[in-house]
C-alpha cells in the first residue's frame, strides 16, 4: 500500500517479447516500449543502440509538451497529486495520462498533440489521498478489421473507479465496451470515496484486462477486501476475480485463524501486474492485509497477502503462488512490477519471474512452476509484539541474490553532518528498539529497516537480457513505528503534520504513529547513501556493482563545489538499453541521469523542470533513438510542480 507520509527531510518538510509491439504510421517506422514496462514481462529494455555510454553526453532535448494541468486544475488538486506516469507507444503515438486521468497521444518526433481525451473526474470528488496515474495500456482486437473504430484501443482506470476504453487513433469513447466505453467498478464495504481507487495501468492478456486497486492504508482493519478483476477486452464485461483474502474454506485456512479471513481486507495488487501470454499466466504482487502495523485481528501467515501470486489469465485461477512475508506488520507490501526474463541455470533457460522487495530482497522463481531458482531459507526473526499480536516465527530469506543493502543498524552506525547532529542520531538509535529486520512495532517505538517506502518500490527492475543482468534502484532510510494505545482519540482517517502521521488502525488496541529517523538537521541518520542503484549478475546472484543515486547539493545551506553523491530516497524506475546506457530519474535532486550498465559509472545528467518521481521509457523513430520522461509534482517528495513532458535525443549526424 503506497504511504502516505510525506518525506520531510534534507533540510525541508534476448529477450524482447512477440508480445511488445511494433508501432506503424504512415510515414515513420516506430519501435519498442509498448506497455507500461516496456513489455508485457516488466522487462525496461529496448534493443535501440544509437545512444551509448560513448555518445550520451551529447543528448540534448529534441522537444518538450505541457499537458495544461498546472493551469487546468485547482492549487488543491494539484498539491494533492503525484506525477508516476511512464507513456507507452501505440497507434504510431506516444500515449500517456495525467494525474488526474486526462490521456493524451503525441507525435512521437516532434511531441506535438494529436488527441486528447478528458474523463471528466468531478473536482469536488473528495480524495484522502493524492490524485494519480501511472500509466495506460494497449490492447488490438485480432478479430475486428484493423480499419474499425477501436479495433486498436487504449485502456486505463481512473481514481473515481473507473476502467475506461478509447480508441488509439482519435481518442474517441469504444462505445461497444461497458456502457458507452467504460465501467463502473463496484467496490463493497466503502466508507467514503477514495477509500478505494485506481492508479495503476491495467494488464491485458488473452483478451482479459486485470484491474487492481490502491486502498487507503491503516485506517481500520476491516477494510475493503483487494479483490483484482477481470474483465473481458472485447465487451468489458465480468471474466472472473480473484480475492486474495480467500473466502471459503480450503487450504488457507491454517493461514487465517479464528475466521479472521472474514474481517480483514486490503492485500490488495496497488502495483503493476506482469503477463506471459504463451503460459496464459497473469503475476500479481500482493500488499499486506489491514491494518499495516498490528496483526492481532488477523491471526496466522494471512497468505495471499504480501505474496506473488501467479493465476491463470483466462480465467483467473490461482496457479501457484510464494509468499514472501508471513504476517506483515511492517507494511512491507510487494510493490513492483514483477519482472520476466530467461536465466541460464545447470546448462538450462530457464524462464523465471524475478520479484523484488521494499525490504530489501530479490527473488527468483521458475515462472511456470513456482519454484525458486535459489534456495530460500526460513529464519527466526524477532518476537515479543505488543499484547495481542501473534508473529510469525519466521521469515523468508533469499540467499541468493544479495539484498539490496545491510540493514545492520547500531548506535555506532549512526551518521551526521557534525558531532553534534550524529551525536542526537546515536541517541535516538539507543533510544528506539531495533532488534533488525522484522523488528515489530511496540509502545516505545521500533526502529523499521528499510521503511515502508523501501528498499525497491514501484519502480520495479530493468534487465539486459544479453548478459541476464537486473538493474533496481532503493531508499536506504529507516522509520520509527511507535503503536499508541486506543483512547479514542485517534479519529477516523490519517492525520499528518510536519512529517509525522497518526494512523487510527479502527478495530484494533492501537493506534500508529509513523515517522521517519532524522537527524535535528532533517537529515537521515542511517549511514549514506540514502538511495542506491544496483546492478546484478542474475546467474549466479551475485552484485555486479552498487552505487549512489542521487545528490544533496540542491539543499545544502551553502553551494558545493562538487557533487556529494550521499543519495537520496527514490521513487521510480530504470530504463536499460542494447546501447550499454541505463537512464533513471526518480530521486529528490530532479535530474534524469544516464549510468554505464558495465560499471555503474555516472555518465550524464541533466536537471527537470519538475519532480522526477517517473520512469523513463525510450524507442526509435526510423532508428533514431529517444528517450522521454514526464516530470511534475509528488505528494510524498513535495518535489517541484510541472506539467512537462520532455524528450532526450542525440543531435542529427551524430
Amino acid at each position: 500500500m503506497p504511504k502516505q507520509l510525506c518525506v520531510g527531510f534534507l533540510f525541508s518538510c534476448a529477450i524482447i517479447s512477440a508480445a511488445s509491439a511494433v508501432a506503424q504510421d504512415t510515414a515513420h517506422t516506430l519501435s519498442e516500449w509498448s506497455d507500461w514496462g516496456a513489455t508485457p514481462g516488466g522487462t525496461r529494455y529496448v534493443s535501440s543502440d544509437e545512444i551509448t555510454p560513448e555518445n550520451v553526453e551529447q543528448l540534448t532535448v529534441a522537444w518538450r509538451y505541457s499537458t495544461g494541468e498546472l493551469q487546468r486544475r485547482s492549487s488543491e488538486m494539484l498539491q494533492n497529486s503525484s506525477s508516476e506516469t511512464t507513456p507507452i507507444l501505440a497507434a504510431g503515438s506516444i500515449i500517456t495520462c495525467t494525474p488526474f486521468g486526462r490521456v493524451i497521444a503525441l507525435d512521437p518526433l516532434t511531441g506535438a498533440e494529436r488527441w486528447a481525451f478528458d474523463p471528466k473526474i468531478d473536482a469536488t470528488f473528495e480524495l484522502p489521498n493524492q490524485y494519480v496515474c501511472r500509466g495506460v495500456s494497449q490492447w488490438i482486437d485480432q478479430e475486428a478489421p484493423s480499419e474499425s473504430a477501436c479495433a486498436h484501443r487504449i485502456v486505463y482506470a481512473t481514481v473515481d473507479l473507473r476502467l475506461i476504453a478509447i480508441d488509439a487513433h482519435t481518442g474517441a469513447a469504444c462505445e461497444s465496451f461497458g456502457n458507452g466505453g467504460q465501467v463502473a467498478i463496484d467496490v463493497p464495504n466503502q466508507q467514503h470515496n477514495g477509500e478505494v481507487k485506481l492508479a495503476s495501468p491495467p494488464t491485458v492478456t488473452n483478451n482479459v484486462i486485470a484491474v487492481g486497486s490502491m486502498i487507503l492504508d491503516n485506517v481500520r482493519a476491516n477494510a475493503p477486501r483487494g479483490v483484482v478483476y477481470g474483465f473481458d477486452a472485447r465487451t468489458g464485461q465480468p471474466a472472473w476475480t480473484f480475492d486474495p483474502i480467500p473466502q471459503d474454506s480450503g487450504p488457507t485456512d491454517s493461514d487465517w485463524l479464528e475466521g479472521s479471513r472474514h474481517r480483514t481486507g486490503a492485500a490488495n495488487m496497488w502495483s503493476v501486474m506482469s503477463s506471459d501470454e504463451a503460459l496464459d499466466l497473469l503475476f500479481i504482487p500482493t500488499s499486506s492485509p489491514a491494518p499495516d502495523y498490528y496483526g492481532g485481528e488477523r491471526p496466522g501467515d494471512n497468505r495471499y497477502g504480501n505474496s506473488l501470486v501467479a493465476l491463470k489469465a483466462s480465467t483467473g485461477e490461482v496457479v501457484w503462488s510464494f509468499q514472501l512475508v508471513h504476517h506483515d506488520v511492517w507494511d512491507y507490501d510487494t510493490p513492483a512490477q514483477p519482472t520476466l526474463m530467461t536465466i541460464d541455470k545447470n546448462g538450462m533457460a530457464i524462464p523465471a519471474v524475478v520479484q523484488t522487495t521494499k525490504h530489501g530482497f530479490i527473488f527468483v522463481f521458475d515462472r511456470r512452476t513456482g519454484e525458486p531458482l535459489f534456495p530460500i531459507e526460513e529464519r527466526s526473526v524477532p518476537q515479543n509484539g505488543v499484547p495481542g499480536e501473534q508473529l510469525s516465527k519466521t521469515q523468508p530469506i533469499p540467499t541468493l541474490p544479495e539484498p539490496l543493502f545491510h540493514t545492520n543498524l547500531t548506535p555506532d552506525d549512526a551518521w551526521g553532518f557534525t558531532f553534534w547532529d550524529r551525536g542526537a542520531c546515536r541517541d535516538l538509535i539507543e533510544k528506539y528498539r531495533f532488534d533488525g529486520l522484522f523488528t515489530p512495532a511496540s509502545i516505545e517505538g521500533s526502529i523499521h529497516y528499510p521503511s515502508a517506502a523501501g528498499g525497491a518500490n514501484w519502480g520495479g527492475a530493468a534487465i539486459d537480457p544479453a548478459t541476464q543482468s537486473l538493474f533496481v534502484n532503493s531508499s536506504r532510510v529507516a522509520s520509527v513505528i511507535t503503536l499508541i494505545p486506543d483512547d479514542g482519540t485517534a479519529g477516523d482517517s490519517v492525520a499528518l503534520s510536519g512529517g509525522v502521521d497518526i494512523s487510527p488502525m479502527k478495530g484494533t488496541p492501537y493506534a500508529a504513529k509513523r515517522e521517519f529517523l532524522l537527524s535535528p538537521w532533517g537529515a537521515p541518520c542511517t549511514p549514506p547513501p540514502w538511495g542506491g542503484l544496483s546492478a546484478y549478475d542474475l546467474k549466479t546472484g551475485k552484485k555486479r556493482w552498487d552505487v549512489p543515486l542521487g545528490s544533496i547539493n540542491h539543499v545544502v545551506p551553502v553551494p558545493l563545489p562538487f557533487d556529494w553523491n550521499l543519495g537520496t530516497p527514490n521513487i521510480g524506475g530504470p530504463a536499460a538499453t542494447a546501447g550499454g546506457v541505463l537512464f533513471i530519474a526518480a530521486t529528490m535532486d530532479q535530474y534524469l541521469r544516464a549510468f554505464d550498465m558495465k560499471t555503474g559509472e555516472e555518465l550524464w545528467k541533466d536537471k527537470l523542470p519538475g519532480g522526477s518521481q517517473t520512469t523513463p521509457m525510450t524507442y526509435s523513430v526510423d532508428g533514431k533513438q529517444y528517450v522521454v520522461i514526464v516530470t511534475g509534482q509528488h505528494l510524498w517528495f513535495q518535489t517541484d510542480a510541472s506539467d512537462t513532458i520532455v524528450a532526450y535525443a542525440l543531435p542529427d549526424g551524430e
